[in-house]
């Protein structure tokens, strides 16, 4: 379960909503509209099957495909560059077509990673997005060794994720999280917790941290760039604080700053994870396990924003 899932769901993508996830969602189940460009990339194709990581076994392959992977334990990369590594285009499992809320999922062949290692299900499923999402940002970020990363909602999916990331480069790691998740957050990695609560500036100071990992945005922004160091490097992949935000120019230009977007994933991305997997250098943090036809109060809970690490969704088996 992540935020896409639920920004899909309610249309978050359209310009004509202004508010975080949370809010917007609220605001859904007040008032359903539709919304025509509420969709990732394109108009949201209802009805489909949402569902952004997977975790499974090949159950069949085409008729010219290889039959001795049938049985192979899997990962899928749920982000798809269909016009190859050189162009920027991309479309998503689970929010341009169907996904893997389901006992069976198609996709291209080139998009199956298998795996080894000794990984649960539950917690290989909590990968994919949020761990590809973050390995995206600190790759495409140039995170280096010694180097200071300030990571903000360190407590959910992909700010998790982006701390172990991180520490393996050999950073430190400054993260910002609800004060009753802070000692969790140590336990993952962090080197210094901040309480989201707290004035940034005036606990770090300006100009103190070498890469920014924001996934919250919203009122902060202003904050953030103010702690980077001149020529620093700020990257976002989601707002779910609140999409818009305050911008003074001359921080960003006086400081020589690097303001860095990441939605389609970089060619080394999935691969390195399953490295990373399969060496033993990354820890799964599944925070609690749902039946799939429990996915309403799965991300209902998701929302409530108490728990550090992943949500997961079982299907039933294809016995039942």
């Amino acid at each position: 379960v992540n935020n896409t899932e639920i920004n899909t769901r309610i249309g978050w993508y359209s310009s004509l909503v202004t508010t975080g996830t949370e809010d917007a969602a609220v605001a859904e189940e007040d008032h359903a509209t539709e919304k025509q460009d509420g969709g990732w990339n394109e108009a949201t194709p209802f009805p489909f099957i949402q569902g952004t990581d997977c975790c499974g076994r090949i159950a069949a392959v085409a008729p010219d495909g290889d039959q001795s992977t049938i049985g192979s334990r899997v990962l899928v990369r749920a982000c798809i560059r269909k016009s190859g590594f050189d162009a920027i285009d991309n479309i998503w499992m689970g929010s341009d077509f169907d996904g893997a809320f389901a006992q069976f999922v198609k996709v291209s062949a080139r998009e199956l990673f298998p795996v080894d290692c000794d990984w649960s299900d539950a917690e290989l499923a909590t990968i994919p997005c949020a761990y590809g999402t973050a390995e995206n940002m600190v790759h495409r970020s140039k995170v280096c060794k010694n180097e200071t990363v300030l990571v903000t909602g360190a407590s959910g999916g992909v700010g998790s994720a982006v701390m172990q990331l991180v520490k393996r480069r050999g950073a430190s790691v400054t993260a910002i999280a609800a004060k009753k998740k802070m000692e969790q957050v140590l336990s993952i990695g962090a080197d210094n917790v901040i309480d989201r609560c707290e004035d940034l500036v005036s606990r770090l100071g300006e100009n103190s941290v070498d890469v920014i990992v924001d996934n919250v945005a919203g009122p902060a922004f202003e904050s953030l760039l103010k702690v980077l160091k001149p020529g620093g490097r700020y990257v976002s992949s989601g707002a779910i604080g609140g999409p818009l935000v305050t911008l003074d120019m001359r921080t960003f230009y006086l400081k020589d700053l690097k303001l860095i977007g990441c939605t389609s994933w970089d060619e080394p991305v999935f691969p390195n994870l399953i490295s990373y997997i399969e060496r033993g250098e990354l820890q799964p943090l599944v925070a609690k396990i749902f039946p799939l036809e429990q996915i309403a109060d799965a991300q209902k809970e998701f929302l409530e924003k108490k728990h550090v690490g992943n949500f997961v969704l079982i299907p039933p088996s294809v016995d039942d």
